[in-house]
């Protein structure tokens, strides 16, 4: 699976962190993971495709001991296994990378 991981966090930043992630709605109904949206922008044509069928896609984020790791698989939340399923290209990973950044930032976690 290829992934983005930060790691180091000072005791009690995972939790703040989960907790705005929780506040966002963005739980995946499983301890520590959360799935993380993809912008509609952002879509493969396939993906544009089966938005209705398949979508919405996301992202999922998973909270570690003691670091965070995002999975680059654009998941389809009403579908298992389709080809909209797919590794997010050059510029989601960017996109997500700097979002993910930008809620440490705003918690004032430096990761």
């Amino acid at each position: 699976m290829r992934s983005y991981y930060i790691d180091e966090f000072v005791p009690g930043e995972l939790e703040r962190f989960a907790g705005r992630l929780e506040s966002m709605e963005l739980s995946a109904g499983v301890e520590d993971l959360y799935w993380l949206p993809v912008p509609e922008d952002l879509l493969t044509a396939c993906q544009k495709r089966h938005a209705c069928e398949c979508g919405p896609y996301v992202l999922a984020l998973e909270i570690l001991d003691k670091a965070l790791r995002l999975e680059l698989l654009v998941r389809a939340r009403n579908k298992l296994r389709c080809e909209c399923v797919a590794y997010a290209d050059q510029r989601l990973v960017s996109h997500m990378i700097v979002y993910l950044h930008v809620l440490l930032d705003d918690l004032n976690i430096s990761g």
